[in-house]
């Protein structure tokens, strides 16, 4: 399953890349600030379906739903496997 922290990563992630502020983002969404601020630092416990929804979709994001048995690698993962393999070249 998927902590919310790590959305909470991607949302700022996908913020930042936008140029938008958390006040532009949290606007756009229909959230407090401070609503969004505690999210995308890990700081917030709980947050309801419709408000992660509007942020996502404002970030032009959106969930989706699996079996949880169903792997699917992240973009973390990803990122780590491909600078395991620039690690391995010997081309340096």
């Amino acid at each position: 399953m998927l902590p919310l922290s790590s959305i909470g990563e991607a949302i700022a992630r996908k913020r930042k890349a936008l140029g938008w502020s958390q006040t532009v983002l949290a606007k756009k969404a229909r959230v407090a600030r401070s609503t969004l601020e505690a999210l995308e630092n890990a700081r917030l416990g709980e947050l309801g379906y419709s408000k992660i929804t509007n942020i996502l979709t404002a970030l032009g994001l959106e969930l989706k739903l699996q079996e949880a048995g169903a792997y699917r690698p992240t973009l973390d993962d990803l990122m780590n496997e491909e600078n395991d393999d620039q690690g391995l070249d010997r081309r340096r």
